[in-house]
């Protein structure tokens, strides 16, 4: 009988025990889910707020960087920045506008002179926007003098048309070339005055020519990088110009061959 006492004495002690260590272990799982928690949410502003310095560190790198950079010649590069960007897009939308469907542009003609002659073919052309229809309106209109003075007047307008299209570009490769030359002006005068503060400190320090150093490695590189911008846009522009003027010639071709067979017919 002592002995079953002590069997179930033992037993009782474990099991009390055992339900006193499993209610501590979700206390302490509690307690460290709770510091893990306060842990997270103090790191969460603290990371926030070293979000938000490098944020407004990086919007005023530039800015920062500009001022340093000596406003005089940088300002002349962002000159040359605003004011090839300005031609740049004006280009682009003009000749967007410019851009018509060549080939339903002659199917209308096409149809329009065997329909109704040289006046219904004029009308078309009138009433189309773009350097092709102006091309065909001329050719159309001098054709009652003749083949060969529609031919000249078409060569001659076309000559015009392409001028307008290249209208303002030279002075986009303009201020291409001149921004890095005003950022490596910026480096030469950066230069001479280092040198001209080691020659008064008659020392060599570090700190000296730095102030130098920085205003010629900064105007170089905005130069060059106000250069590649307005690069982009130039081989865009030109290259559109040169689509443009391509179905100009065909078109034109196409006009006068069309042209050359009315008169024939008439014949």
């Amino acid at each position: 009988m002592k002995r079953l006492f002590s069997i179930l004495a033992i037993t009782g002690l474990m099991t009390f025990a055992n339900v006193q260590a499993q209610d501590s272990a979700p206390t302490t799982e509690t307690e460290q889910v709770a510091d893990t928690t306060a842990t997270t949410t103090e790191a969460a502003p603290a990371e926030a707020e070293e979000a938000v310095a490098e944020e407004v560190t990086f919007t005023q790198s530039m800015k920062k960087r500009f001022i340093e950079g000596d406003p005089i010649y940088m300002g002349a590069v962002l000159l040359c920045l605003i004011l090839g960007l300005a031609i740049a897009i004006e280009r682009i939308i003009y000749l967007n506008l410019s851009t018509t469907n060549s080939k339903k542009l002659v199917e209308e003609v096409e149809a329009a002179l065997k329909s109704g002659g040289i006046e219904a073919a004029k009308e078309v052309a009138r009433n189309t926007s773009g350097p092709v229809a102006s091309i065909f309106f001329q050719g159309l209109d001098r054709s009652s003098h003749g083949l060969d003075s529609a031919e000249k007047s078409i060569v001659a307008y076309g000559g015009v048309q392409m001028g307008q299209l290249e209208k303002n570009v030279s002075w986009i490769s303009l201020f291409i070339a001149l921004a890095p030359m005003l950022g490596f002006l910026g480096t030469v005068i950066g230069m001479i005055v280092a040198f001209d503060n080691i020659e008064s400190a008659g020392s060599m320090e570090p700190s000296l020519v730095a102030g130098g150093i920085k205003v010629a490695l900064l105007t170089t590189v905005f130069g060059l990088i106000v250069a590649m911008i307005l690069q982009v846009f130039y081989n865009y522009i030109t290259a559109k110009i040169d689509s443009i003027v391509n179905d100009m010639e065909d078109a034109s071709i196409s006009l006068v061959d069309m042209l050359s067979d009315y008169f024939n017919e008439k014949k």
